[in-house]
């Protein structure tokens, strides 16, 4: 390598030009390159140059304090910002609310992507990632302000199917990270936590005639990286910054260095920190239940990254594949200040790669935030309170997982909650409302999830509503809590209520729950009994949860192993009260229910106290052509095979 390349940050900055469009790297707080963020703001504040820049990047890079991105908040530095999320700099979205840049609020993962649109010339990405939000080009195409007036977002349709397009702007500078450069200017990324977009970045700026500036750790030898552990090859690489002083090459903000993160030695799980049992913990243990074993996984912010404590105290996280949407594949998922990495993780995928993942369906579930919720679950988590958050990876993961839950607070602001003998008490509501009448900004569309029958509920502390046609319906409340006190007295509508259960008692007590034995549906056979006197098969499938194939699988086995004991057909009741169907599975569960109709059941009778799941599962059944009853109580039900067998 030439010594050019080898400069100062100031020096790698000042060939930064008026106008120009950069890109930066980060993830939350990991993975920034700090030290070319702070000769930036350096050379800015000293010179007032370079004016007039659009800023394009991902995830949110900062601190939220002024750190990261933050540091570019000085007016006239920038004219323009491309972002998937701004609260992690919250002067710069202040200036978007203020109409002083123009602004675009897009999904992480089709920014992400557009870096390679940028990188092979193309104009820009097909996807319906955003359809029905506000980045649907109908509900603002994804503009935060008045000023902002070009259109980045087009409505197309292919083959009679809405379609969105998102237009590539081409990049003249990428800021990238990481860990060691050789002398031909290889990167190789050996200690960092994330590999992210550096690579796509790179090359869209390289191939646009731009400036690829790298801020690494150290300077290796020639020949000290393998080839297969380059991760930007020399040829794109323009400027190399050794970061100085260290601190400017921190993992993250909390983290000066974790080799546990980096995936350089493994750690043991049981020394991870337990989270403290109260209502983020009640929140994570509920949301816990839904999840798939041999499931891949995504878990936001907040709340959701309570799952990944909670099942690593289950020891459940041998049966999962947790991931994030910044790449981390398996293991233990981290958060605070190091969220978005894994400790143990499989593998670490590009940013873009894991998002082709993600677009494609290879989600099983999600767990996500929620600031807001309406009626029609709606839920709002980019635009609230005043503030200008963003979406981040919102969008594309809600909208492409196979099953969502979002997890939250039931109310916002202070609320302070008792967990006392096995029941919750509110000691103090929170100030802010979250189940509203309707949503600030629509960052998840509840009706198109109900038109694509993808199941979603919403969990909070105190109860659990599901995703109906007809929107939010009330399906399980915390021991302890009163639905007119605790869950209507702060709610700006009323949900469907039907037959609401309780919450599973033991995620109010402070001890393990078995949880593996309930994902594993190991119970499942104990639901099962015959009476010898009657003749009749008892199946008790209530408060029950189909929530994935595999619980469909291991109910057939159930009852073929039930009737084959008893030998010959068998009459059978199936108690359905409060078992909940995941929305996308009833045809299926319907077959299964044919084929034990047609080799093993004599006369059957269901009953469920829920009209709306009798209805479905009457939907359902008689798509199969199955004549078939479901009753609204026991007795119905029994009775009806009594004159059945009278007759």
């Amino acid at each position: 390598m030439s010594t050019s390349k080898v400069i100062s940050a100031d020096e790698a900055i000042a060939r930064i030009g008026e106008g120009a469009v950069v890109t930066t790297t980060g993830f939350v707080q990991s993975c920034i390159p700090e030290a070319l963020h702070a000769a930036l703001e350096k050379r800015f504040v000293e010179t007032g140059a370079p004016r007039d820049l659009t800023l394009i990047m991902c995830a949110g890079a900062g601190d939220s304090k002024g750190l990261g991105t933050g540091r570019l908040h000085h007016e006239g530095l920038l004219k323009r910002v491309i972002a998937a999320n701004f609260g992690r700099m919250p002067k710069v979205a202040q200036a978007a609310q203020e109409d002083k840049i123009q602004g675009y609020n897009l999904p992480q993962g089709v920014i992400s992507k557009l870096y390679r649109s940028c990188a092979s010339g193309s104009p820009g990405l097909f996807t319906r990632v955003g359809l029905h939000t506000y980045v649907d080009p109908r509900l603002g195409g994804g503009k935060v302000n008045t000023k902002t007036k070009e259109d980045l977002v087009k409505l197309v349709e292919v083959d009679g199917k809405e379609w969105l397009f998102y237009k590539a702007t081409p990049i003249n500078v990428a800021l990238i990270r990481a860990t060691s450069a050789d002398p031909l200017g290889n990167l190789s990324m050996e200690r960092e936590a994330l590999t992210l977009d550096v690579l796509a970045q790179a090359m869209a700026a390289h191939n646009n005639g731009g400036i690829v500036i790298a801020q690494v750790e150290r300077i290796v030898a020639e020949g000290s990286i393998k080839p297969k552990d380059v991760k930007v090859p020399g040829i794109l690489v323009d400027c190399v910054v050794v970061a100085d002083p260290p601190e400017m090459h921190r993992m993250n903000y909390g983290v000066m260095y974790d080799p546990g993160l980096a995936g350089e030695v493994r750690v043991t799980v049981d020394s991870l920190p337990t989270m403290e049992f109260d209502e983020r913990k009640i929140i994570a243990r509920r949301a816990s239940f839904e999840l798939p074993p041999n499931g891949v996984i995504n878990l936001g912010v907040g709340a959701p990254d309570g799952v990944a404590n909670v099942a690593n105290e289950e020891k459940v996280t041998p049966y999962l594949v947790m991931t994030t949407e910044a790449g981390a594949v398996g293991g233990v998922l981290a958060g605070g200040s190091s969220f978005g990495s894994s400790a143990n993780a499989h593998s670490i995928l590009d940013q873009n790669q894991m998002f082709d993942f993600y677009h494609g369906g290879g989600l099983d579930l999600t767990c996500l935030g929620m600031a807001e919720c309406d009626s029609l679950g709606n839920v709002n988590t980019s635009k609230f309170g005043g503030k200008l958050n963003g979406c981040g990876g919102f969008i594309d993961i809600s909208q492409n997982a196979r099953a969502v839950v979002f997890a939250g607070t039931f109310t916002a602001g202070g609320l302070q909650v008792a967990i006392e003998d096995g029941k919750l008490r509110i000691v103090k509501e929170g100030r802010a409302r979250k189940f509203v009448k309707q949503v600030e900004q629509v960052t998840f569309s509840g009706q198109y999830a109900a038109q694509k029958a993808q199941p979603v509920i919403y969990v909070t502390e105190r109860c659990v509503f599901q995703l109906t046609d007809h929107g939010l319906e009330l399906i399980e409340v915390a021991p302890g809590i009163d639905i007119d006190r605790d869950i209507l007295a702060h709610m700006a509508f009323k949900p469907h209520i039907h037959s609401p259960v309780t919450m599973n008692p033991r995620i109010f007590v402070n001890q393990p729950m078995d949880l593996l034995a309930d994902l594993l549906n190991k119970n499942l056979k104990d639901r099962v009994s015959f009476d010898s006197e009657q003749k009749i098969l008892n199946l008790d499938l209530e408060g029950w949860s189909v929530r994935k194939k595999a619980d469909i699988a291991d109910l057939k086995k159930v009852i073929v192993d039930a009737c084959e004991a008893i030998g010959g057909r068998v009459n059978v009741v199936i108690n359905q009260a409060s078992c909940r169907i995941a929305e996308d599975l009833y045809d299926e569960y319907a077959d299964m229910v044919a084929y034990v109709t047609k080799h093993h059941y004599g006369r059957s009778a269901r009953y469920a106290t829920s009209a709306l799941t009798r209805q479905k599962l009457l939907e359902a059944l008689r798509r199969r052509g199955l004549d078939t009853h479901v009753f609204a109580n026991a007795a119905e039900a029994y009775g009806f095979l009594q004159r059945q067998a009278a007759e």
